[in-house]
């Protein structure tokens, strides 16, 4: 069952890509997930921020971020990247290190943060029926082949089904998790 375990492989692509999507909504806490994706335009060219390739990114408190780069002279680079991430953070620069203080959340913004990950989690509900879709089609391809018989069609569509609402169960697990994180203050 080959389509089984490809539709199997693409969901746990699109549940890790809306792990990785909601990890950067912030929630009021410090979290180094919250700028290390972020894209920083240095040396020419464009790379992550990320641990290991422009700087170590660690959280000292509940509410601050520091970033320690590791060449001095992109300093400027990562505060410009991230002021202009649209993250809405503002990195302090001491001379040596970037820090980077977590205000607490309004409720006005934690509803807002809600709706953007309400959106991001439907999206990724989108992909998942869009799997669901081309699943169900190659399988209904290998009836009208020959390759499978009628019986072992709808032990397949079955199979799909299954799978498909265990995605949809854990990508609003991930959401309730985020929104119990969002609501805390």
């Amino acid at each position: 069952m080959d389509i089984i375990n490809d539709l199997r492989e693409q969901l746990q692509k699109v549940i890790d890509l809306i792990k990785t999507d909601i990890s950067t909504i912030r929630t009021g806490r410090a979290n180094p997930t919250l700028v290390e994706n972020l894209q920083i335009v240095t040396y020419g060219g464009t790379t992550k921020l990320r641990v290991l390739e422009l700087a170590t990114i660690s959280a000292t408190d509940s509410q601050t971020i520091v970033i320690t780069p590791f060449d001095q002279a992109t300093r400027d680079d990562i505060r410009k990247g991230i002021m202009e991430s649209g993250s809405g953070l503002n990195p302090s620069d001491d001379g040596h290190v970037l820090r980077i203080s977590i205000p607490p959340l309004s409720t006005e913004r934690r509803e807002e943060l809600i709706k953007m990950m309400n959106h991001k989690l439907e999206n990724g509900k989108v992909m998942v029926r869009q799997a669901r879709h081309e699943a169900m089609t190659a399988s209904k391809k290998q009836l009208e082949d020959k390759e499978i018989s009628e019986d072992e069609l709808a032990r397949s569509e079955k199979e799909i089904q299954k799978i498909v609402d265990d995605t949809i169960s854990a990508i609003d697990a991930l959401g309730k998790q985020k929104e119990e994180e969002l609501l805390q203050i």
